[in-house]
């Protein structure tokens, strides 16, 4: 079975919507998933993905399903630079979070006081559980660290979601801390990512990433690649984002 991760198209947050360029994007990540045979599309409840879903449904007559765990990963933490007001869970400064060994850790990285106090780990919890019981409707069921291929296929499923519940995913597949995938990796808006299960002895499957974040779609058009996921280059490039 393959599975792609899309994130949505350079957003505007603000109506919860695309940019004109998101748009954009939107239409040539369509052109390149309709050429693809998909058994079945989710989709998160947020605006922005389900516009970047919408491209891709319209084009190949389809309909997505609607999962509410495919929502931006929703939890609110007291950030240790940030006084008064509760941040996103996955958006620490470099300085703050490298010094906590245990956040390298996929057993540990939630035991942070700052992160029990937000619930991370239950929210994490709720994301993944539900993601396995769509697999298993797919014939994979989750057996302890991989996976009992009990209908074995070769289906592709897309899913249109966001960055942050994306390494939620990733990190539940690829069994690392999704505090290293938050900070340690940049998917791109309409960026997708590939995996595949790979079955060498029958009945045990695990994923397997063949390719992260492709903007592939974007360069056949010559369309730059939006900015949105990423912080400053250099501190003193003003036209970049800091925070």
């Amino acid at each position: 079975m393959k599975l792609l991760i899309v994130r949505h198209g350079d957003p505007d947050y603000e109506r919860d919507s695309l940019t004109q360029k998101g748009w954009r994007e939107a239409e040539y990540l369509a052109e390149m998933l309709s050429g693809i045979e998909t058994k079945a599309y989710y989709v998160s409840p947020l605006g922005r993905a389900k516009d970047t879903a919408s491209c891709t449904l319209k084009r190949v007559g389809k309909t997505a399903e609607e999962c509410p765990w495919l929502r931006e990963f929703a939890p609110r933490i007291r950030r240790p630079d940030v006084a008064g007001e509760k941040m996103i869970a996955w958006d620490w400064l470099p300085q703050d979070w490298l010094k906590e060994e245990n956040f390298f850790c996929r057993h540990t990285w939630h035991d942070a006081q700052t992160m029990r106090e937000g619930k991370v780990r239950e929210e994490y919890d709720w994301v993944t559980q539900q993601f396995d019981r769509l697999l298993a409707r797919h014939g994979y069921e989750r057996e302890g660290e991989y996976y009992r291929a009990k209908k074995a296929n070769n289906d592709t499923l897309v899913f249109f979601c966001h960055f942050g519940v994306e390494c939620v995913l990733l990190s539940h597949l690829l069994h690392v801390s999704p505090m290293v995938l938050w900070h340690g990796v940049c998917a791109a808006p309409s960026s997708v990512t590939k995996l595949v299960t790979e079955e060498r002895r029958e009945g045990i499957a695990n994923f397997r990433m063949l390719y992260f974040g492709s903007l592939a779609h974007l360069y056949k058009h010559g369309e730059e690649p939006s900015f949105a996921a990423r912080f400053c280059e250099c501190y003193d490039n003003k036209e970049e984002r800091h925070d």
